[in-house]
């Protein structure tokens, strides 16, 4: 299992398709996962450090686990099926609970929690950009260009 570090969020063209990219803390692979529109939002206005004025469904989510006396412990990204990812959401009593990995880390980043990804969902779906000396951003474009979701989709070998 490797430790994550949230890099950004990106929309691929033309399908305007927002992609949600991690990386390892200690390593060089990088986890592209797309996801919906809403989350990618509620990801980006948290990075940027901005408060909505009443809470977004990801902040309500936060405040509830709070007020019941919970702590999320940490997100972990646990599989990768026919191009689909989970993730898990681990509270303080050990208590899991399977969530979308867009929707999991979106909480995680309110709480400070760290994102953690499975060694086998890194073995098949993390990639290492080429010419680490570019800066992340420019990594990413020249990713995004050349992958599509369905490099992602589980094939019968």
């Amino acid at each position: 299992m490797s430790e994550m570090r949230v890099i950004g969020i990106r929309v691929e063209q033309p399908q305007n398709q927002p992609v949600l990219l991690l990386r390892e803390v200690s390593g060089d692979r990088y986890l592209p996962i797309w996801i919906g529109q809403a989350e990618a939002t509620a990801i980006v206005l948290e990075q940027e450090g901005v408060t909505p004025i009443r809470p977004l469904t990801h902040d309500l989510i936060k405040l509830i686990v709070t007020e019941l006396g919970h702590t999320l412990k940490e997100v972990r990204i646990v599989d990768l099926q026919e191009g689909t990812f989970y993730a898990d959401l681990v509270f303080d009593n050990d208590k899991r609970i399977s969530a979308r990995p867009s929707d999991s880390v979106a909480i995680a980043l309110r709480v400070g929690c760290p994102i953690y990804a499975e060694e086998p969902v890194l073995a098949e779906a993390g990639l290492v950009m080429p010419d680490e000396r570019e800066d992340e951003v420019e990594k990413f474009k020249e990713f995004l260009e050349s992958v599509s979701p369905d490099d992602f989709k589980a094939t019968d070998s």
